[in-house]
């Protein structure tokens, strides 16, 4: 079981302060908050072995567009091996966000 390590403000880590506002934008799909007190690391696949896209900031809320299995991760929502698409190319661990749920809330990614 892998656990999806978190970033501070020591990393090179890019951070999305400027793209929260494309994040949170004005369409109409549902928004799931991130474990409070982790800043999550967004990959371009569903695995901690993909590259880091960018790590997303505390209190974030993403959507989900469709999940994806991949590998095992430990969070504060359990363990799990499903992957949230949150943007094109953008996966975080769904070990990671609050969905209510410990399965699949959105349709397989192709």
């Amino acid at each position: 079981m892998a656990m999806e390590e978190q970033t501070d403000s020591t990393t090179a880590v890019p951070d999305i302060t400027e793209d929260v506002a494309t994040l949170a934008g004005s369409d109409d799909v549902t928004r799931y908050p991130i474990a409070p007190g982790y800043r999550v690391n967004v990959r371009t696949g569903p695995g901690t072995k993909y590259g880091i896209v960018r790590t997303l900031p505390y209190g974030m809320k993403v959507p989900v567009y469709c999940q994806k299995p991949g590998e095992r991760v430990t969070g504060p929502y359990g363990t799990s091996n499903v992957w949230d698409n949150i943007a094109n190319g953008q996966f975080v661990s769904d070990a990671y966000v609050h969905t209510g749920s410990d399965g699949y809330i959105a349709p397989r990614c192709d």
